[in-house]
Parts: C-alpha cells; sequence; structure tokens
C-alpha cells in the first residue's frame, strides 16, 4: 500500500517506499536524469583510459568553462521547449546583442554596462516579438524562430562591417570566463550551496507539515546533501590545484604565478541555475508553463492565462541566450558574423539528453543541464583525442537522436500521444 501511494505525490512513505517509487517510475518509461548521469559517468571513463590529459586538473577546469556557455543556453531552451515549442534564434540572438554591445563599446568604452544593457534590451524585445508572432498570431514557433535564424546573422554582418569580426575590449567582462576566484570563494560557494538547499528542503517540509501533507523521509535530504558536498568538495579541490605545469613544474621561478581557484564563470552558472529552477519548481508561473505545456485546452479551460505564459517564456529564453551570449564573448574575446549558429542545436540536443520532453510538459532544468555538461564533454574529449571536426558532428547528432528516440519511446510507453 505504502508504493502505490508513493506513486501519488512522491512524498509519502518511507526512504524504502521512495526508492521502490522511483524504481517503478523507471519501468513506466520516466527515465528522469537517468540516462544523462550514466552518459556523464560513462564518457568520463571512456574518455579517462583514451587521454591521460582528460583527468588533469587543467583539462577538468577548462571543461567547467567550457560547458558554461551551452549550460545557460540550454536553460533558456528549457523554457519554451517545455511549452512543446522551439527556439532556433537562441544562438543568432545572443550573437547579435553581444554584436551590438561590442559595437557601442567601441564609440563609448567608458559606459560598457550601459551598452550591455541596451544588449539584453534587444533580448528581450526578440524574445516579445517570437511570443507575440506564436502566441497572438499563432504562427508556428519553428517558423519564426527559423526565420531570425537565417536573418540575424545578416543583421551581424551589416554590424561588424568589414572583416566581419570585432574585438572585446572590456577586462570586466574577459574576466567572467578566464579569471579565477580566491581558494576560499570556491569552499564558500559549496557552502552557501548546501546551505540554501538544506533551508529550502527543511522549508518546503515545514510547510507541508503545516498542511497536514505527507513529507519525504530526512533520509533521503541527507543523502541529498551528502552527494552535493562530496562532489562539491572534489570540484573544489580540483579547482583550487595549480594548473601552471600540473602544479609540479618552475614553483620557485622568479616571476612564478600560480593558476588556481574556482572560475569565476561558476557561481554565476550556479546562482542563474538555482534561480531558474526556483521560478519552475515552485512558483504559480512554473506550475502554470507545466500545465500548458501538458494540455493547453485543459490549461485555458482552468483559467491559465495560455498567450501570456507563451509569450514571458520566449522573453525568458531571449533573456538567458543574452547571458550565454555574454559568457561566449567572454571567452573567445571577439564576436563574429556567425555567432551563435551552431550552438543552438547543441542546446537542443543537451536539453533532450537531460530528459526535457520535446512534446511538452515534462523535465527539470538541473538536468538539462547535466545534459548540457554530458554534450561539452564530448566535445572536449573527442578534441583532446584529435578525432575531426565533421565526426565531431556526427556524433553529437547521435547522441540526440538516440535521446529524442527513448524520449518518444517513454511517452509511449506511459500511454502519451506523440501528435500534438
Amino acid at each position: 500500500m505504502s508504493e502505490k501511494l508513493a506513486l501519488n505525490t512522491g512524498h509519502e512513505g518511507s526512504t524504502r517506499d521512495q526508492l521502490a517509487s522511483y524504481f517503478s517510475r523507471l519501468k513506466s518509461g520516466d527515465m528522469g536524469p537517468l540516462p544523462a548521469v550514466g552518459a556523464a559517468i560513462l564518457l568520463m571513463v571512456l574518455f579517462s583510459l583514451l587521454s591521460n590529459v582528460f583527468l588533469t586538473p587543467i583539462n577538468l577546469t577548462n571543461l567547467l568553462v567550457q560547458s558554461a556557455t551551452l549550460i545557460m543556453l540550454t536553460s533558456a531552451l528549457v523554457f519554451v521547449i517545455l511549452l512543446a515549442e522551439i527556439d532556433l534564434s537562441a544562438g543568432v540572438t545572443f550573437g547579435t546583442g553581444m554584436a551590438i554591445f561590442v559595437k557601442l563599446n567601441q564609440s563609448s568604452p567608458n559606459t560598457w554596462i550601459l551598452n550591455l544593457l541596451l544588449a539584453f534590451v534587444f533580448g528581450v524585445a526578440v524574445g516579445w516579438f517570437m511570443g507575440f508572432f506564436v502566441a497572438k498570431i499563432g504562427v508556428p514557433s519553428f517558423v519564426i524562430s527559423l526565420a531570425l535564424y537565417l536573418a540575424f546573422p545578416g543583421v551581424m554582418l551589416i554590424i561588424l562591417g568589414e572583416g566581419g569580426i570585432l574585438t572585446l575590449q572590456v577586462p570586466e567582462v574577459m574576466a567572467i570566463m578566464n579569471g579565477t576566484m580566491p581558494l576560499w570563494a570556491g569552499w564558500l560557494l559549496l557552502a552557501i550551496c548546501l546551505g540554501v538547499t538544506a533551508a529550502m528542503s527543511l522549508w518546503d517540509r515545514s510547510r507541508r507539515l503545516k498542511a497536514n501533507l505527507p513529507v519525504r523521509p530526512l533520509t533521503l535530504l541527507a543523502m541529498k546533501l551528502g552527494g552535493i558536498a562530496v562532489i562539491g568538495a572534489v570540484i573544489v579541490q580540483i579547482c583550487n590545484i595549480d594548473r601552471r605545469q600540473g602544479g609540479l613544474l618552475n614553483t620557485s621561478s622568479p616571476g612564478y604565478h600560480p593558476i588556481q581557484g574556482m572560475p569565476i564563470v561558476v557561481p554565476f552558472v550556479v546562482v542563474i541555475l538555482f534561480i531558474c529552477t526556483f521560478m519552475l519548481d515552485r512558483t504559480r508561473y512554473g506550475r502554470h508553463l507545466y500545465a500548458v505545456g501538458g494540455n493547453p485546452e485543459a490549461a485555458r479551460r482552468a483559467g491559465i492565462k495560455v498567450a501570456k505564459i507563451r509569450m514571458t517564456a520566449f522573453i525568458i529564453c531571449s533573456t538567458l541566450a543574452m547571458i550565454a551570449g555574454v559568457f561566449n564573448v567572454s571567452r573567445i574575446g571577439n564576436v563574429e558574423s556567425g555567432a551563435g549558429k551552431s550552438i543552438v542545436l547543441e542546446g537542443v540536443a543537451a536539453a533532450v539528453v537531460g530528459g526535457v520532453s520535446l512534446f511538452g510538459g515534462r523535465g527539470r532544468l538541473a538536468y538539462a543541464a547535466l545534459g548540457a555538461f554530458v554534450i561539452s564533454t564530448i566535445d572536449n574529449g573527442l578534441g583532446l583525442l584529435g578525432v575531426p571536426a565533421g565526426l565531431n558532428f556526427i556524433i553529437t547528432g547521435s547522441v540526440l537522436l538516440v535521446a529524442a528516440t527513448i524520449d518518444a519511446l517513454a511517452r509511449k510507453r506511459a500511454g502519451g500521444s506523440l501528435v500534438r
């Protein structure tokens, strides 16, 4: 009986009941983050065996930095994919926004913050434009986003002028992807993450108890915090190792400066992921977005403003895409006319690998971020092995095909329709 209860809301029963409920969901086709976790572990083991560089501190830290842009773009796409929509223009939107930012900096370098805000205003405007055509006029999101995907590279060419490339000259922005924090800051970040996770979980537990609702056992919370603590401690320790010459050579040479510490971009990613996850999992807007993605007509009959949800989802998507653009321009140091054209497809692949359903209404942002890490690991590992770029694209496309197939079969097994 307890196992049956555990399937109702996911909160009832003991730890054993919760585990039984989890395996029951797996049998019904709800894979959750399992494919992404399995893929991440498999890839880490595989590349560590094929390359003696993969598990070095400098490469693992570089992998964290390398994955930040894709994680942020994937998070942006989750908001529209949960609605069974798509935004193919997210990448070129951030490319155009960063072209505006860098161009404005050429004439007004002292007002870079204002210039960056204007680039974000552009992103919000693009999101509103797409949302309006999708929600109000009824143009399929694939069509309107494809139109912008084709048009924005031309806009970038006009902005960038001859040569089609401009260099970023804002040290504060460059430091986001290229700078590191003090050694103690990584441990502080981990402590804050543990504290916030514990506080939010206990807050949820107290609210449910006050409402006489069932709650999960504290054992599961302890296991969750323990897992975060162990994984986080390993990451912080790796980042704090001197990455110059492996931390073993030339340490006594005059003028030697160690490269160590958590990359500055990591707390940016963590904070944004927390805000977006909170928005989707713990707010009325998030519940409405899942409802619209699951069944738009039922959501409309329940009084949810479907058009408003769609419009705001596209605005959020474009805004988060601009943050991905900041990460991208910070890492490579310039903007060129093809910025963002290919990464958006990797973002879609990452979301699907992370268990976000292309049919809408199902998926978690944190799992999509894990999917982005998997795709970044593939790029990183194949790059270390010297695999040709063409084969890299083929492998990434194959991963997307497998993930989409698993999603479709899981939905079919669970009794959902493949036709919307």
